[in-house]
């Protein structure tokens, strides 16, 4: 499997008890701080580029600090950041440690409020300036904002645009900043009319802040920001007067799940995490709809509100093909399925011949489709089992004891060894280092007889199959090796939080250019650049996806045999077929999450339509 990145994770805990509640009954204070750290820890996979967290205390006194941060780089974020943290309680002496009043009044990152983020850059912009939360500092605390997100939004321009309008001046050009300044900016707007509300009523000084901080609605803010956000997004907040917040995208591209009791309200990108950490069961755990926000407010008063009418809903399938953690019971089941679904088109490769075939998976994120792939294998041979004993009329015992002997035969050809560091290297070095990424199982095929069928939960790029995978499975001499995928050919970039951009990075689109001009038909390449051309040109009308054109010509098997003969090595004695999940399988085993746009073309948005159609106008240009 070729690493995708995605952008990220999300994890949000609002303790709704005094910290003495929690050491009291838990034996710390730092129960919430510890929730954060294993939420974040057990949701790693989303994130290895950077981590943070920000904590809002409640009940600081004027003068002294109430928002808090801590951001670290590199695939040891987490531990870094929390090390920080707890690096502020090194020099303070046990009895003051275990004192939450103490804490409460002296410690940083004593709070009941807590954000934690996890990173992959999909912009190519990285640092630790670009790393989550961001903070809007201001000296009214309820105009104070920490800001998060696992999103991609298509139309930054436009909200760029928007603020600068009203007067604003950015200091960087990123989504999460541009996003922070135009919410930002409606926060103010909303605490200034209470402010001028309560002044009216005959408030004045601390009474304004108090009335204003136990009455602020952030459902304001985000009814007047989210509707020029396009794009998939699950954004949290914390105010510095104690409100937290999450919305979800109207489509429901982005995942989000909470749970909430009396003690606590924990919000994170992934369900299980959610169940592990807390102890609960899968239905004490809700899915944030989309369109909609969990709210929390100063006193502890949390509430869902739609903030946008939801949309025809298109849940990230990828999510649940390969980023989501397998432990998810529902997840679990889906990818079995995919495995299940893809039984016909697999013995049809090995031309039914199972006797002579070896099932295997690449791992590690293939190995669950992969059971599910052996069961309908058996399924299948337990009816021939059938009906060869309903067909007979009289069997002997070695018969009997031939289709008793049916069985699939599975073994685990592919073993991921070592994370070679092949950036050292160069050309030839770098493609040599590359190959042994994976290593195999000698002894497991009968060489020359067997075919050898391997599944993968993805083939976007094609790299990994072509450098390593099929050159070190063709050592053990398989007749045949059928590379399968779960999932349908990726075709189109992704705008909404997958590393996954430029039109010549899929194998399938290379397909489809190469098999254009095997077969004359070089016109249809220009003919849709100009079409593509022209389309952007236009601000009004309805938006078409013109690249779906360069893959009209050709059947989904004529792609894939075209990918086939691209990513076999030279040399590779054995004959290589591709298997693809169809669309449709795709969308029989995750009925609920039916984003496909990265298969399909079909953009929930009008910004992903405009963005695959620019990729493909950059991928011409940078052909000429």
């Amino acid at each position: 499997m070729e690493q995708l990145k995605h952008e990220c994770g999300v994890a949000m805990v609002r303790l709704l008890k005094p910290l003495e509640y929690y050491h009291n009954k838990y034996g710390s204070w730092m129960y919430g701080l510890n929730k954060l750290y294993l939420l974040m820890e057990k949701q790693h996979n989303r994130g290895q580029e950077g981590a943070g967290l920000a904590c809002v205390k409640l009940e600081a006194h004027t003068g002294e600090e109430y928002m808090f941060r801590e951001r670290a780089m590199g695939t040891g974020a987490i531990t870094e950041i929390f090390d920080a943290v707890y690096r502020n309680f090194k020099d303070i002496s046990p009895q003051e440690l275990n004192d939450p009043l103490y804490a409460k009044s002296r410690l940083p990152f004593a709070g009941e409020l807590y954000l934690g983020h996890l990173r992959y850059s999909t912009t190519g912009k990285s640092g630790i300036s670009y790393i989550h939360p961001f903070l809007r500092r201001n000296n009214w605390r309820a105009k104070n904002l920490a800001l998060c997100g696992n999103f991609n939004l298509t139309n930054v321009d436009t909200i760029f645009e928007e603020i600068t309008s009203i007067g604003q001046h950015p200091r960087k050009y990123s989504d999460t900043y541009i996003m922070l300044e135009q919410m930002g900016h409606r926060l103010d707007r909303e605490i200034e009319r209470l402010y001028q509300q309560y002044e009216k009523e005959g408030l004045r000084g601390m009474d304004i802040t108090h009335a204003i901080e136990e009455h602020v609605d952030l459902s304001n803010m985000l009814r007047k920001c989210s509707p020029q956000w396009d794009g998939g997004y699950v954004i949290c907040g914390l105010t510095g007067s104690g409100e937290a917040f999450s919305v979800r995208d109207p489509w429901g591209i982005r995942p989000a799940f909470y749970y909430a009791d009396d003690e606590i309200v924990v919000l994170a990108s992934e369900r299980p995490v959610i169940q592990t950490v807390m102890n609960v069961q899968l239905d004490d755990v809700k899915e944030l709809d989309p369109g909609q926000a969990l709210l929390v407010n100063k006193k502890g008063e949390w509430r869902t509100a739609t903030i946008m009418e939801p949309k025809e809903r298109k849940a990230c399938s990828f999510e649940r093909i390969y980023f989501s953690r397998g432990s998810d019971a529902d997840i679990y089941k889906e990818r079995k399925s995919l495995g299940h679904n893809l039984v016909g088109s697999i013995l049809k490769a090995v031309n039914y011949d199972l006797k002579h075939t070896v099932f295997s998976f690449i791992p590690n994120t293939a190995e669950v489709a992969y059971y599910g792939m052996l069961e309908g294998v058996n399924e299948y041979l337990n009816h021939r089992k059938m009906e060869r004993i309903s067909q007979a009329q009289e069997l002997s015992a070695d018969e009997l004891k031939d289709i008793l002997s049916m069985s699939v035969r599975t073994e685990k050809v592919a073993i991921k060894d070592i994370k070679l560091r092949t950036f050292i290297a160069e050309g030839n070095t770098r493609n040599d280092l590359a190959a042994h990424v994976y290593d195999i199982t000698y002894g497991s095929l009968n060489p020359n007889e067997d075919n050898l069928v391997v599944i993968d939960d993805s083939i976007v790029r094609g790299t990994t199959l072509r450098q390593s995978i099929i050159g070190i499975l063709d050592r053990l001499h398989p007749k045949k090796i059928v590379v399968v995928s779960s999932s349908p050919q990726v075709r189109y970039p992704d705008y909404y939080g997958i590393d996954m951009s430029k039109m010549k990075e899929f194998i399938a689109f290379r397909a489809a250019i190469e098999l254009l001009r095997e077969r004359g038909m070089e016109n249809l390449i220009m003919e849709t650049y100009t079409k593509a051309k022209e389309q952007q040109q236009k601000t009004d009308g309805v938006l078409v996806n013109y690249v779906k054109d360069i893959y009209a010509p050709f059947t989904n098997e004529e792609i894939s045999a075209k990918i086939a003969e691209i990513l076999t090595p030279k040399g590779t004695r054995a004959a290589v077929e591709i298997v693809y999940q169809d669309i449709e399988g795709l969308h029989a085993s995750c009925p609920n999450h039916k984003g496909d746009w990265y298969f399909s073309g079909d953009y929930p948005t009008p910004g992903g339509t405009r963005l695959v159609n620019q990729a493909y106008i950059n991928y011409i240009e940078g052909e000429i």
